[in-house]
């Protein structure tokens, strides 16, 4: 698609650092709710969610769980350098790599990289009442990361090593060393599935009674899973937000859930950015499905693929499309990745509200969030600003429905 200018200042606003919340409140669900509908503000708290939702509303959440993505190595020398697992190299996927036993080779983010020259970083550690040892080699550079080769003589898999070991990947805007409050805080009480680095924040205002309330009063909910990776926290630099390279992320959707989405359009309100790009995401591989008979899930999809979706396609034969490919082959979920940029020029294809916190100005979240709301996204912030919201991951949350476009 042919894609005009987006100037990136014109998405910018003040955030003074007292405004960003270092902590989680000590009641999840007692953040407060703003609530925007066609113009309207309302200042709830989020434990008022259920009466906001209409009866027959489906909550999509994605089910990720943080896992302990920093590991504090040493040199035989002493030196000490942070590596941070990104996303597995070999093998390739999540689960196969978590329950690796012995070798797993990862990309990584390493601090203090000019003093590894060569040789192992080390850590020695207790398990199962016997010292045990894990080293890390590095391998080829990919962008900015590196491939980093661990190798353990603990009889346990890697998920169960960097348990142990590991630290909760904090956001870096909090300024702080992770804490033990961390471990559970920056988890959703639905997460699952290992594998993000950095949490589905809007869920963590979430409660299993306030689930259950939900529930009763007739609002269903559903699960997708997208591991969140640290290009999420990365600022647009770029004048011209449409020249910024959007981060890859992984996703895996059920075929049931393919079903749920189809007959509940336009009632369809997501949980978070990131169950959002994973759910519009699934346009693109049904269309991939009507125009080439597959929907090469190998392939990622593409920063504005789902923009050239034509109008008249409906939603409903998109997913039909996609579940009808799944039950052929007869796959029970299917695993892709997506690197969909939602700017305000976009058309929700599945969503008609979401339930997000605030985000950081001049960021490709900012841009998701204009794309719901218009130019009321600076009416909404200032509301926030004025009236005491907490900003960013441990803040406050928003309902916001879509202003404009429609779900067929």
């Amino acid at each position: 698609m042919k894609v005009n200018p987006l100037h990136i200042d014109d998405f910018d606003y003040e955030l003074p650092d007292e405004r960003i919340a270092k902590y989680p409140l000590e009641e999840r669900d007692h953040s407060n709710l703003l609530v925007w509908h066609k113009g309207a503000i309302a200042h709830r708290h989020f434990y008022n969610l259920p009466e906001e939702l209409p009866e027959g509303t489906m909550l999509v959440f994605n089910n990720t769980k943080v896992f302990r993505a920093r590991l504090i190595m040493h040199k035989p020398s002493g030196a000490r350098l942070e590596v941070f697992c990104l996303e597995p190299h070999a093998p390739a996927d999540y689960e196969r790599a978590f329950a690796a036993r012995g070798e797993s080779s990862w990309r990584c983010l390493v601090g203090g990289l000019k003093k590894w020259k060569e040789g192992p970083l080390e850590i020695e550690f207790e398990m199962a009442g016997r010292v045990c040892r894990l080293e890390a080699w590095r391998g080829e550079q990919v962008d900015k990361s590196h491939v980093v080769t661990f190798r353990w003589d603990a009889d346990a898999t890697f998920g169960e090593v960097i348990e142990h070991l590991g630290r909760i990947p904090i956001p870096p805007y909090l300024n702080r060393e992770s804490q033990e409050i961390d471990n559970t805080r920056y988890q959703t009480v639905y997460s699952r599935i290992e594998g993000s680095v950095a949490a589905p924040t809007a869920g963590l205002h979430f409660t299993p009674r306030l689930i259950e309330e939900l529930h009763a009063g007739g609002v269903a909910t559903e699960e997708v899973t997208l591991h969140v990776g640290a290009g999420t926290f990365l600022p647009v630099k770029e004048s011209d937000a449409t020249n910024h390279t959007m981060h890859t992320e992984h996703f895996i959707v059920r075929a049931s859930t393919l079903r749920n989405l189809r007959q509940r359009l336009g009632h369809i309100v997501s949980v978070g950015t990131t169950s959002t790009r994973t759910i519009e995401s699934i346009a693109a591989l049904g269309w991939r499905v009507m125009e080439q008979g597959t929907p090469d899930a190998e392939r990622t999809v593409g920063q504005w693929e789902i923009y050239d979706i034509p109008e008249e396609v409906t939603t409903a034969e998109l997913l039909g499309a996609l579940e009808g490919w799944m039950e052929r082959e007869g796959l029970e979920e299917l695993s892709a990745s997506t690197q969909i940029m939602i700017t305000p020029r976009y058309r929700f294809r599945i969503i008609s509200g979401l339930v997000t916190n605030f985000h950081q100005p001049k960021s490709t979240l900012l841009l998701l969030i204009s794309a719901i709301v218009g130019e009321e996204w600076r009416t909404i912030y200032r509301y926030a600003m004025d009236n005491g919201f907490r900003f960013l991951s441990y803040g406050d949350s928003s309902l916001l429905w879509v202003n404009k476009g429609s779900n067929d």
